[in-house]
């Protein structure tokens, strides 16, 4: 299905080639001159640089020569290699370089037409949730010697990766702007993808041979649902980013993983090796170099013992300068962090196995500046988060936060595969977080403010923007990401720093449609760090949830996009009042003057022991509110946790719940019984047996169920 593109600076590539052919000149790129601003910010550029387009470079230049392949890269003296590793796993799959260079048969140079060559190029990234055309001109810096001074191809007349790094350098203010970076946000500027970060625990995979299976197999399907995949070295405190070990890797620096094989061996290595079966990952250096000295790697033992017909039938191929073999059990104990980019696809027919996406935009904001009265809203009667299996309270939880946080930034890493000296990580302590709260703390209490930093800050917590979801029928993946505003082209304005963004996942209840005003569950939780994006994946039961993005400290100001990815249909909204949207009719009733949560947990003794258990599921009523469970097949002691919210207007009126048996015909009513609930009550346990049930045997139901109720404030 076709995606909306916008032109990056409001430049047409169209209207502008076409104005060039008109004016018979080569286009000049007025908002990216070939001057140094658009090369450096901090450093002085090196003696003898020249800007030169590619016939002042070469005799018959070409976009593509020979198609386009991973071998087409060569990093340069620019530490991008984040960005080139990128790009690497990007040309090894035509449908997703299709996308980032569009029309790329029309924009190759025609020699038999030369004056339809303008000197104009276009380039496509993803970025904030669209597709942006970013329009170049073919002026690229050359170094004193005459060679490229950045990215450049194996073959000297072809250009396209020297000019998809300069619209890249472009899209981010300059090419200095690319130095040190992650490759996880580099995949999802070019496939508009979903990263995700694996931290790989080297001493529990180099002794559990189960652990490593599991990551192989996990690697396996990811790599066959066309997933891209890096990987890198993290480097130790101490260690230089860069610096060679002895193996020929290299520290902090991003390999592309090309294959992932099981590979059966013949009779004659399996009786020099000792194993029927090797599990190999093959990779790719940027650099276009192959650095690997262990096992398999092409001057090894292993690989000379096999002519080249054996590795061939193996399955065991090097297609490309740069690309080696390894064992993964040696992957596993040198390698420490892997990318993995999900992609996601949007067509017609919808495999259950790909990812369908929902998005929604956001922004962390302060209170309005003009005096008005704040909405109506819940002040419940419990605002402490309680403190069981399933409910961690907000102080423990959020010193844990505070500790990842501090070790994720201490690695310097931000949680994805950073190379070349990425220097963005701060750790936070609760010493800066408090000089930092000093100023905005009072601010922050207004309920209207959407600004109210995680979970640490109970007080204002619950002000942050939240957006629901709703998963059905049975338990299933979800994949949540959330990315703020990209800031790297704020770099030579002296900015550039990414927020601390992280976000929590509660469950609620399964009739709420207005603004969670009390954490009761909280389903999952992501870690904070300064990264443009936080993931998260998991499996969820069916039920309601919503999703709480935030900014570590509250006051931080931002917009964000949150992405939710799924396998099944799944409706995706924010939830912007505190209290349900009255019908007209509702309009002439009552005000609202109180809201109970009942949790309907289980029931026991609905059917004799040497009896087939019914069909069962419960009914709670409430008001003009009426909720019903599941059907729990011939279940004796259904489990039902239920969990709704009723806004009521009659407080007096009781509450009901039925348990029934689906019948072939009609449904019997196995029992009911009635809650009475008080003002401001706080969480109550009731364990009441059924009454007026239809079974006259001596067994009596009983149903356990917790109420909590709250003053419903609507003039403030």
């Amino acid at each position: 299905m076709p995606e909306r593109v916008s032109d990056f600076q409001s430049q047409s590539f169209s209207k502008l080639r076409r104005a060039c052919l008109r004016r018979g000149a080569l286009f000049k790129d007025p908002l990216f001159p070939a001057t140094n601003q658009s090369l450096f910010y901090k450093r002085e550029p090196p003696p003898g640089l020249t800007w030169k387009r590619p016939r002042e470079i070469c005799k018959d230049p070409r976009l593509f020569v020979d198609g386009i392949s991973t071998r087409d890269l060569h990093q340069g003296s620019l530490g991008n290699c984040w960005m080139v590793a990128a790009i690497s796993c990007l040309a090894s799959e035509p449908s997703l370089w299709k996308k980032v260079i569009p029309d790329h048969m029309d924009q190759e140079w025609n020699p038999k037409r030369p004056d339809w060559y303008a000197g104009i190029f276009h380039f496509r990234f993803w970025r904030f949730g669209r597709w942006v055309d970013v329009v170049v001109d073919d002026r690229l810096p050359v170094s004193g010697d005459g060679v490229l001074l950045f990215c450049r191809s194996a073959t000297p007349r072809e250009f396209w990766s020297a000019l998809l790094e300069k619209a890249y350098a472009k899209l981010n203010g300059c090419y200095e702007a690319l130095e040190g970076g992650n490759t996880a946000e580099a995949l999802i500027d070019f496939t508009g993808g979903v990263s995700e970060p694996l931290s790989l625990d080297r001493e529990a995979l180099s002794l559990h041979s189960d652990q490593r299976k599991v990551l192989f197999q996990t690697l396996t399907k990811v790599h066959e649902r066309k997933s891209l995949i890096t990987c890198s070295i993290r480097p130790a405190e101490g260690e230089t980013v860069e610096s060679v070990l002895d193996c020929g890797l290299v520290r902090g620096h991003a390999y592309g993983i090309t294959a992932v094989r099981k590979v059966r061996l013949g009779e004659r290595l399996w009786k020099t090796s000792g194993t029927s079966r090797l599990f190999m990952v093959r990779m790719r250096n940027p650099w276009g170099t192959t650095d690997w000295r262990g096992a398999w790697s092409q001057r090894s033992e292993q690989w000379q013992q096999l002519s080249r017909a054996e590795r061939e039938k193996m399955g065991l191929i090097v297609r490309d300068v740069g690309e080696f073999w390894m064992d993964f059990q040696d992957f596993c104990c040198f390698f420490t962090d892997v990318v993995v980019c999900r992609l996601v696809e949007r067509t017609l027919l919808w495999p259950s196995s790909h990812w369908r996406e929902a998005q929604c935009y956001g922004e962390w904001a302060l209170a309005p500046a003009a005096p008005e009265a704040p909405p109506s809203t819940v002040l419940p009667s419990n605002t402490s988060l309680n403190r069981n299996k399933n409910n961690i309270g907000a102080k423990q939880r959020g010193n844990r936060k505070e500790a990842r946080l501090g070790e994720s930034q201490k690695e310097g890493l931000k949680r994805g595969i950073s190379s070349d000296g990425d220097k963005s990580g701060k750790n936070m302590t609760r010493e800066d977080e408090g000089e930092e709260m000093d100023g905005v703390w009072e601010a922050q209490m207004d309920r209207r403010s959407r600004c109210g930093g995680c979970i640490n800050h109970r007080d204002t917590f619950l002000h942050n923007p939240q957006f629901m979801f709703e998963l059905q029928n049975k338990e299933e993946e979800v994949l949540i990401c959330l990315q703020q505003e990209d800031r790297r082209m704020w770099r030579k304005n002296g900015g550039g720093e990414n927020l601390p963004i992280g976000f929590e996942v509660l469950k609620a209840e399964v009739n709420r449609c207005s603004r969670v005003q009390c954490v009761v569950e909280q389903a999952a939780s992501s870690i904070y760090m300064d990264s443009r994006s936080v993931t998260w994946r998991g499996a969820l039961t069916p039920g309601r949830y919503v999703v709480l993005p935030t900014t570590f400290l509250p006051g931080t100001t931002g917009r964000f996009l949150l992405r939710l990815l799924t396998h099944s249909q799944v409706r995706f909204w924010e939830l912007r009042e505190d209290l349900p949207s009255p019908s007209l009719f509702q309009c002439f009733l009552p005000q609202l003057t109180l809201v109970t949560t009942v949790h309907l947990r289980r029931a026991s003794g609905l059917s004799h022991p040497k009896q087939t258990a019914p069909d069962v599921y419960a009914v709670v009523r409430c008001e003009n509110d009426t909720i019903r469970t599941r059907v729990f097949k011939e279940e004796g002691n259904p489990e039902f946790n239920l969990r709704a919210i009723f806004y009521r207007r009659y407080p007096k009126t009781h509450i009901s719940v039925e348990l029934w048996s689906r019948g072939l015909l009609w449904d019997s009513l196995l029992g009911g019984a009635r809650l009475q609930t008080t003002e401001s009550e706080r969480s109550r346990s009731h364990a009441i047996y059924l009454q007026g049930s239809q079974n006259r045997s001596r067994f009596r139901g009983c149903i356990y169920v917790e109420t909590s109720s709250s003053v419903c404030l609507t003039d403030l």
